[in-house]
């Protein structure tokens, strides 16, 4: 069966050229012309992939995004993104986007980035059938590596699937200094395309939602990548 892909994009000319190229790559592709009724057709049906424009009528891309993560959408998002409109790629991100492409682009970066993402999203969905429950215990934080559940005193942390991965690498590995490169290879994968401004951004609303935590912090290493330190011994009960 055909991965069923959603455009949301109201330029005609672009519409058209996604929809073709995404039909002829064997996609099951649905265009809509406009924000407010972009939104309902992804709430309604079910896709495996959105191509989401941030310039809509009715609504813009960003009150899109929020609304499908906020209704508990978990479908992944490509952002299309402006020339040199680096706070649009950052709000996409922080509202939810899985990807981002600049415009103008090429045929061929479109059909690798929509690949690309589909095959993170089904690797992400590879359940192991028999798991015991662990917990890392860093500092006031207890992680649930199975559950992708963060406690942090006493309280849970909501952190997206890839906050939780970065997160999950940095604690592993405390006190080391840990490459951008790294973490854009671990969590999004070799293949990804995406730049590394992706890293920092995940690393910085990381930041903000573990804040109330004393033990634990993510330092940067200006040039190079990030670091987790701690005042406890890191325990990993078994």
């Amino acid at each position: 069966m055909s991965h069923k892909v959603l455009v949301i994009e109201d330029e005609p000319t672009l519409a058209r050229l996604l929809s073709y190229n995404l039909t002829q790559e064997g996609y099951d592709t649905t265009v809509i012309d406009h924000g407010a009724t972009g939104l309902q057709t992804a709430l309604q049906r079910n896709f495996d992939l959105i191509i989401l424009d941030i310039m809509l009528p009715g609504l813009n891309g960003f009150e899109i995004l929020t609304r499908l993560r906020q209704n508990g959408v978990k479908t992944p998002i490509i952002i299309l993104t402006a020339r040199n409109a680096e706070e649009e790629v950052v709000q996409g991100l922080k509202h939810g986007a899985d990807d981002y492409i600049t415009k103008p682009f090429g045929v061929a970066e479109l059909l690798a980035r929509v690949s690309a993402v589909l095959r993170r999203t089904q690797q992400d969905d590879i359940v192991p059938i028999e798991t015991s429950e662990k917990v890392i215990t860093v500092g006031d934080l207890s992680i649930y590596p199975e559950k992708y559940e963060v406690i942090l005193n006493g309280e849970t942390v909501p952190l997206r699937p890839k906050e939780f991965e970065v997160l999950l690498y940095l604690v592993q590995r405390p006190g080391m200094v840990i490459t951008r490169d790294d973490l854009m290879n671990v969590v999004w994968g070799f293949d990804y395309i995406g730049g590394q401004r992706t890293v920092d951004v995940h690393v910085s609303s990381l930041r903000k939602k573990l804040e109330l935590g004393q033990s634990v912090q993510i330092e940067s290493i200006r040039g190079v990548g990030y670091k987790l330190v701690m005042s406890k011994k890191l325990v990993t009960p078994k």
